[in-house]
Parts: structure tokens; C-alpha cells; sequence
């Protein structure tokens, strides 16, 4: 049966056909790595990066599902069902996660080296026990109790694939912690926007 909008569009079959003709297997080929490349940088980023980025559940489950995959060959295929995921996605879905990444790319190298100093420090906490003394030691004003506590359900939620309150909870003390620092260690003759404050007097 004609399609009865092909006329009023103005297309008569043949043309229809050549004006929608489907990508090339090379074209298909080339996008689906796009959209692989695309998943691994997701999967590299930082958990609370990632939750933030505006895309589908199902995908973002299964991006943050590969994170927290150790194991070589399971990550692997992980990886791939991320792939998957990412070929569901319809352009609008696809530039709006590009921008959001670029946007990432378009921070101070000192802002990343920062944020990745924290999570590292985050990752040692839960890893070594010994991580937690240095802390204490160089912030005694911290309650142990409650990192401790954060520490041991940081560390259940990764076992049993749980949403990451603690992680997160984790990551912001330390984030509190560094911005602290920063505020101890600016010069006395700076203001709060940094700016050197002049002392002399603007009267003549």
C-alpha cells in the first residue's frame, strides 16, 4: 500500500529511498566505535561525575556496574554490554553526553590533578587501614568514629553493588578537608576573592 505521505511531501518513491539511504557498513562500523570510545571515558570518570551526566538508567547502570568490576575478563565484557547500552542512545542523548565530557575537558589541569589526588585518597582509605591513621593524624579535629563507620559501608556497598551514600560521603569530607587547607594557606593580604587588598590610603 503507498505511503500517502511520501506525495504530499513532495518524494516519489526512488527519490524517497535515496534521500533516506541507510549508512554504510563502514559509516555503522565507525559510529558504533564512537560510541564504545564514548562508554570508556564515562567508565573512567568519577562515580559522582558520571550520576550527574544526564542519560538513561539503564545506561548509567550499567557504567557505573563496570566500575566497580575488578576482575579483567568481567570488566571486559562489562565494557561491551556499556557498548550496547551506548548504540541504544539517539543523537540528542549522544551530544548532550559529548558536551557534558568537554565541558569536563575544558577544567584547569590543577582542578583535575586535585580531584584525582582525592579519589585516590578515597580509594586508600577503603583499601588500607593504615590510610585512615595518616588522616587522623594530619586532621585529628576528624570524628573517627564516623569515618570508620562511612569507611566499613563504603566498603558493603561496592561488595553488594549498593548505591554509594558512603563512597560519596567519603569524597566530600575529603573535599572539605583539601578546601580548608587552601583557605589556611592563602596569604594574609588577600582578600576572599583573592585579589591583593591595598593597604595605602586612596585619599591624596
Amino acid at each position: 500500500m503507498p505511503n500517502p505521505n511520501r506525495g504530499a511531501c513532495g518524494f516519489q518513491s526512488s527519490e524517497f529511498e535515496q534521500e533516506y539511504e541507510r549508512p554504510s557498513k563502514s559509516e555503522l562500523k565507525r559510529q558504533m566505535s564512537e560510541l564504545q570510545k564514548l562508554g570508556e571515558e564515562l567508565v573512567a570518570e568519577a562515580r559522582d561525575r558520571v550520576k550527574r551526566v544526564p542519560m538513561p538508567e539503564d545506561v548509567r547502570d550499567a557504567i557505573l556496574a563496570c566500575q566497580l568490576i575488578t576482575n579483567h575478563e568481567g570488566r571486559r565484557r562489562q565494557m561491551q554490554f556499556v557498548g550496547k547500552k551506548m548504540r541504544t542512545l539517539d543523537e540528542e542523548e549522544v551530544a548532550v553526553i559529548q558536551r557534558t565530557i568537554d565541558s569536563w575537558k575544558g577544567m584547569s589541569k590543577a582542578d583535575t590533578a586535585a580531584l584525582h589526588a582525592l579519589e585516590r585518597r578515597r580509594e586508600k582509605l577503603l583499601a588500607d587501614d593504615k590510610a585512615l591513621t595518616v588522616l587522623l593524624e594530619e586532621n585529628p579535629e576528624l570524628d573517627v568514629q564516623h569515618l570508620r563507620t562511612l569507611i566499613r559501608n563504603a566498603r558493603k556497598e561496592q561488595a553488594e553493588n549498593k548505591p554509594p551514600k558512603a563512597y560519596r560521603e567519603i569524597f566530600q569530607i575529603l573535599k572539605d578537608i583539601n578546601k580548608k587547607g587552601k583557605a589556611a594557606a592563602k596569604p594574609v593580604d588577600e582578600d576572599e576573592d583573592g585579589e591583593p587588598i591595598d593597604d595605602e590610603s586612596d585619599d591624596e
